[in-house]
């Protein structure tokens, strides 16, 4: 299988793992080498529940025993994806109220972006310096890293990029924008929050101008941070809400939500403003309700200051600079790209799985499920703890 995956299967590194999997449970990753290992990376924060849920498991099984796919999104009425918009609906503030499901994160930026133009009538957009969106070309052309779109250009033009907490930078902010597209929380740059008041000021200038605010929540979201979307903590609503990751407790989805005002204007002039084949697929609708009904009466949210808490009192070494994030989505600063790479493999070696911030590779990434415990907490940073104190 190893052999096989490097030859057949395309890959995105000179360095994948080609880690061998066996099976995965709970909060674990078996491998084929008879070990477990505890996951501290979560699929990249899409396994909100763990692995292989059982309720997760259960919803996916009785849905295939009903039916699959049956028609193009938008045409029939289907009990599981119209179950998770409503539970969507009645989990978020207003204006949020109708939502539209495709088949990733960055399936949702880019209809999030023609939603935001279609409203609007305007052509601009502003993101954000080292942001991170998704790799189709329209999520590409609105991420914020050179080194990572340079050789597949040309990209959308009019975005216009500013430096993520700097309120002087609002001045970019004008009537000819149609929407500014934030990271509630900056992933790939590190898991950099908003600074206090930051993100009511940038809403207060999106209104003054009339451009929209679209908050990327595909990261943070799904109750991450210890709310449902971390936009709570902040004192906003934004107009268009974006999700994935998470959102599937490990099946592939997006979605982007938004007023009812605001989204049928897709519907028309031209009609199918956004289409997806895929989109509101009945097997991943059921995953996806019965991963935000888990989260919304689990009381995993509940718990999740407690268990950053821990995080931040455990992991305290000399080789520790600084740990950025909220909750469940933390970066460890280790000082060097190739330490943290490093790092990252030995605790590998000994049973636990990390990983590296995209753009900033000197960052260990700790994303683990909601579901993780205070003594698996303990174990995992013993590790990190060990490998430092050696290396």
């Amino acid at each position: 299988m190893h052999k096989d995956f490097f030859i057949y299967q395309a890959q995105t590194t000179k360095f994948a793992a080609g880690f061998e999997v066996e099976k995965a449970v709970g909060n674990y990753i078996y491998g084929t080498d008879g070990r477990r290992y505890l996951d501290f990376v979560a699929g990249v924060s899409a396994n909100t529940l763990g692995h292989s849920h059982p309720k997760v498991v259960n919803a996916i099984k009785e849905q295939a025993d009903k039916y699959l796919h049956v028609m193009v999104y938008g045409e029939y009425a289907q009990e599981k994806p119209i179950a998770l918009c409503k539970l969507l609906a009645e989990a978020t503030p207003d204006p949020l109220q109708v939502t539209y499901l495709v088949n990733s994160g960055a399936e949702a930026i880019d209809g999030s972006l023609k939603l935001a133009k279609r409203y609007t009538g305007r052509e601009e957009i502003i993101s954000f310096k080292n942001s991170y969106h998704g790799n189709t070309h329209g999520a590409l052309s609105v991420s914020g890293n050179e080194n990572h779109k340079r050789e597949f250009r040309p990209l959308l033009p009019m975005v216009t990029f500013i430096e993520f907490n700097d309120e002087k930078e609002f001045d970019k902010i004008t009537d000819k924008t149609a929407c500014v597209l934030l990271e509630t929380i900056q992933g790939a740059a590190g898991f950099l929050v908003p600074d206090p008041g930051y993100l009511i000021k940038l809403k207060q200038r999106c209104e003054e101008v009339g451009a929209l605010l679209i908050l990327d929540e595909i990261q943070p979201g799904f109750g991450r941070t210890g709310k449902l979307f971390s936009f709570e903590h902040f004192g906003i609503v934004p107009d268009i809400l974006v999700m994935g990751k998470g959102m599937g407790g490990g099946v592939p989805v997006g979605a982007f939500m938004s007023s009812r005002k605001i989204m049928e204007t897709l519907s028309h002039s031209p009609k199918l403003g956004h289409v997806t084949t895929f989109g509101g697929n009945p097997l991943i609708a059921a995953a996806s309700y019965a991963t935000l009904k888990e989260v919304l009466e689990s009381g995993l949210m509940e718990e999740v200051d407690e268990k950053e808490k821990l995080f931040r009192e455990l992991l305290v070494h000399p080789k520790i600079k600084n740990i950025n994030g909220k909750g469940l989505m933390l970066a460890v600063n280790l000082g060097a790209p190739e330490y943290t790479l490093e790092v990252a493999k030995k605790c590998m070696d000994r049973g636990l799985i990390v990983f590296w911030q995209l753009y900033r590779n000197e960052y260990l990434r700790i994303s683990p499920p909601l579901t993780l415990s205070l003594d698996e907490i303990r174990e995992g940073c013993r590790i990190i703890l060990e490998i430092l104190d050696e290396n």
